[in-house]
């Protein structure tokens, strides 16, 4: 491992801030991923994606195999020329496509077997496979396969997905990756407070460069996700990073940042971006709504990103209405910065001291449009 070293923690909660090394940079934790399933993030320039303070990004290991392939990617020099990024990668192993994709997969003890959904061709993904795969990628951050059970997954299922989980993950480990890749093991089991013990001790035993929490952030509620985490935060090494997967919303990284984890992911920046919904500090605006046709205001006061300095909410709301694609641009770009913004006064807030007092204020304020306002359509 190139190095993980804590810089800092907050005395009040299990908050730290942290600096894990890569062969293509630094990643200063905690930190958030933008989500490049299939090699890009939707619609922005990796120039852009620096500018909002972007460090890492993530892509994903069935979407490439399937479209266009690692031999292509291989072809013109790796997943970071392909991307045009030079910085950090992490690449998921595909284990939660196990769960979106499920009518289309057929699963055993040995891996998956998807349908495609392009073509319906067969790909059977195993956990040698997996991680062959993400070694010729070249990511910096490789992900075991996993076996991510849905949120309401009878309990047997869920002890069958944690058993096969570690299974996978001892075989991901015997695969030789290149000088300088990590290897992140994963920790399933619902929100099974003895399931997630168990995954955590038997995935620790085996030995990982990081630590993985998934099959969190689909359907358990936000106060079910919380305990989760921080019941299985408690049994990982302290010198390894955390990473929680698919999280979330500003409220659930906030309050997962205090249980200890260092890593976040999720679509809704872009996602919701593209569907016109910006993050601000004040709660979100809706750019379609007809009060801000007229409206000469950025989308969020004291915001430095590309769009609130350049554009009014009106002409954004323009866009939007006429299909222009420089609508969903903006927000994504908007949104990302916001996020990034919110990392940024994390790590400073626990280097100073002050995370716990700042983190409650913000906590109480993004509670109050938790629910639906930042909805993941």
């Amino acid at each position: 491992m190139l190095g993980f070293r804590i810089v800092g923690r907050d005395s009040r909660s299990g908050a730290r801030a942290a600096v894990l090394d890569t062969p293509h940079g630094s990643i200063h934790t905690p930190v958030f991923m933008p989500v490049g399933t299939a090699g890009a993030v939707k619609g922005l320039l990796p120039e852009l994606l620096r500018r909002t303070g972007t460090e890492v990004i993530l892509a994903n290991t069935y979407h490439l195999l399937v479209r266009p392939g690692v031999e292509v990617i291989e072809a013109v020099g790796g997943l970071h020329q392909f991307m045009a990024w030079d910085g950090p990668i992490l690449t998921d192993s595909g284990g939660y496509q196990v769960l979106s994709l499920a009518r289309l997969t057929r699963i055993d003890n040995c891996g998956v077997e998807f349908s495609s959904h392009v073509d319906g061709s067969r790909i059977f993904l195993e956990p040698k496979t997996a991680i062959m795969t993400q070694v010729r990628l070249g990511a910096d951050i490789i992900m075991c396969l996993d076996q991510c059970p849905a949120a309401d997954a009878p309990s047997e299922d869920a002890y069958q997905a944690v058993e096969r989980t570690i299974r996978w993950a001892q075989a991901c480990k015997a695969v030789q990756l290149r000088p300088g890749q990590l290897l992140f093991g994963i920790i399933q089991g619902g929100t099974d407070q003895q399931l997630r013990a168990r995954s955590a001790e038997a995935t620790v035993q085996i030995g990982f460069d990081g630590y993985a929490l998934g099959g969190l952030g689909i359907g358990e509620g936000h106060a079910a996700m919380v305990r989760t985490v921080g019941q299985t935060t408690r049994l990982l090494p302290e010198d390894r990073p955390r990473y929680l997967m698919g999280v979330g919303t500003p409220l659930d990284i906030l309050a997962a940042v205090m249980t200890g984890i260092d890593m976040f992911d999720c679509v809704l920046p872009t996602r919701n971006g593209r569907n016109g919904y910006a993050f601000t500090a004040n709660g979100p605006v809706r750019i379609r709504n007809s009060i801000h046709a007229c409206d000469r205001n950025p989308l969020e006061a004291g915001c430095d990103c590309y769009a609130c300095v350049n554009y009014t909410r009106a002409a954004i709301r323009h866009y939007f209405n006429v299909g222009e694609m420089l609508g969903p641009i903006l927000l994504s770009i908007h949104n990302i910065r916001f996020y990034q913004r919110l990392m940024a006064k994390i790590r400073s807030s626990i280097l100073d001291g002050s995370f716990s007092d700042w983190a409650q204020e913000k906590m109480q304020a993004f509670t109050t449009y938790q629910s639906s306002a930042y909805r993941q359509d």
